[in-house]
């Protein structure tokens, strides 16, 4: 399972959010080998007195997190952080200073979905990939 949240200002957000969340799943699902009908997106589009960042950052910057059970690799993880860096850039037009990515992975045992726990439930994917 992984669980994406996308931060950025509400001017930028509410302009590219479909496609932004299109190329996100994209990512995923490929560098993941996640199933294509798993997606779980939040967008939280904030108010410009509600982010504060450094000067050196535009109105589009974007902060991406995604949440998910830990087994993958490295190696796997930093294909998904370069394909979503390359493809944003690409398709939306925003710059590597304008985003900023964020892999939070925890124990399957600390998931719960189903009325289960992440370790009891048969996935229909790979996690360690």
């Amino acid at each position: 399972m992984a669980q994406v949240k996308i931060y950025g200002l509400k001017t930028n957000l509410n302009k590219i959010k479909n496609e932004l969340s299109i190329i996100i799943h994209e990512c995923i699902v490929e560098s993941l080998s996640f199933p294509k009908d798993k997606k779980y997106h939040r967008f939280i589009s904030l108010n410009k007195d509600d982010m504060i960042f450094p000067n050196d950052k535009s109105e589009q910057y974007t902060i991406i997190e995604i949440m998910m059970m830990e087994g993958r690799t490295t190696e796997t993880k930093k294909e998904l952080i370069y394909s979503l860096f390359q493809n944003i850039k690409q398709k939306l037009n925003i710059e590597n200073n304008d985003l900023e990515i964020c892999i939070i992975e925890s124990s399957a045992s600390n998931w719960g979905f189903r009325g289960m726990t992440g370790d009891e439930i048969k996935l229909s994917y790979k996690v360690e990939v």
